[in-house]
């Protein structure tokens, strides 16, 4: 009898043994993890974004009220708080790149996502004032210099162009820069407004309504957008499962692993918009912990080229292996498998 008591307990230090070392190895190399690097170049392009878009407004501003142009002066408006939503795209952008720390185990990268919320509440209300401008022009039309608004116009387009090709790069990837982005391609759009109602003017001038009505327009797609960029970063600051990942589909691919008999407990989030962590508990044949080494560094590899998970936390666990089944034979069977 004290020989079985003597015997259980070894297993199930071996199981807690196990469990320590393998999860210790694990993270270990996460800690080591190099996060994706969406650009190296990310901080200097937003500098640029933002020196254009403090010279941009200037300049609108003083062409509107010579102009007497409210669509100049609106425009003008919309890019000052895109000035500022870059500037706080590029803090968020600093502070992003600083590493891990004891308080913060994950780094600053959330940051960012923080930042987008913030620039869209900066869009939206930029979205209200627009409307705003454009219920006064309906109810109040008046004339403008159709000349000075063209080509303060074109200086808004070739500067907002310019501003939004050096963002997208990372917009695809990046929360925080999508939001920046997004105030460019706005900007854009206004300023494509603004003219087309400029060259209006000229052989219209009594076609006061369409000015506002292309801003109406403009608000309604800036709109649907935030909409989008909102319910991301909702779901990263929730950590929710990432848009598209199915954990079941996961569970099964990893319990069809050659040497593991099971996987539960499964968890994934985004640690920022453009980096996935996952935990699980992996269950093997009671073994050395030397053993489950080859079978780690596998599971984390597969995670990464399969699911896109680049930050992977296993724990193993001891039980007896009854796996197999016609499920099994097709996940392995088939190298494409999500």
């Amino acid at each position: 009898m004290e020989m079985a008591e003597s015997r259980k307990q070894g297993q199930v230090a071996r199981h807690t043994d196990s469990t320590l070392h393998a999860d210790a190895h694990v993270h270990t190399a996460a800690d080591h993890h190099d996060y994706v690097n969406i650009s190296d170049t990310s901080g200097a392009r937003l500098l640029i974004s933002l020196a254009l878009n403090l010279i941009i407004p200037v300049a609108q501003v003083i062409g509107g009220l010579y102009a007497n142009s409210m669509a100049l002066l609106s425009d003008a408006a919309h890019n000052f708080t895109d000035f500022a939503a870059i500037l706080i795209a590029y803090f968020a952008h600093l502070i992003g790149r600083k590493g891990a720390s004891v308080r913060n185990t994950f780094g600053y990268r959330r940051v960012e996502v923080m930042a987008a919320v913030v620039n869209v509440a900066i869009l939206l209300g930029a979205c209200v004032f627009i409307v705003y401008e454009a219920i006064e022009r309906f109810q109040h039309p008046h004339g403008v210099l159709a000349k000075v608004v063209i080509w303060l116009a074109l200086v808004g387009i070739v500067g907002n162009g310019f501003s939004a090709f050096l963002l997208h790069r990372g917009s695809e990837h990046n929360l925080n820069m999508r939001g920046a982005f997004l105030h460019m391609i706005g900007d854009f759009l206004t300023s494509v407004g603004v003219l087309a109602s400029g060259i209006i003017f000229l052989f219209k001038p009594t076609w006061y309504w369409m000015d506002p009505l292309l801003s109406l327009i403009i608000v309604i797609f800036i709109s649907k957008n935030c909409w989008s960029i909102l319910m991301e970063a909702g779901g990263i600051l929730m950590n929710a499962t990432p848009r598209g990942m199915d954990i079941q589909s996961i569970r099964n691919y990893l319990q069809c692993m050659p040497g593991v008999c099971g996987a539960h407990y499964l968890h994934a989030w985004n640690v920022s918009s453009s980096s996935i962590a996952f935990s699980c508990h992996i269950q093997v044949e009671d073994q050395m912990v030397s053993e489950t080494v080859v079978l780690a560094e596998k599971i984390r590899r597969e995670l990464r080229d399969r699911f896109g998970i680049d930050h992977p936390i296993l724990q193993f666990e001891t039980g007896e292996c009854g796996k197999g089944g016609v499920l099994c034979e097709l996940l392995q069977g088939d190298p494409h498998h999500h």
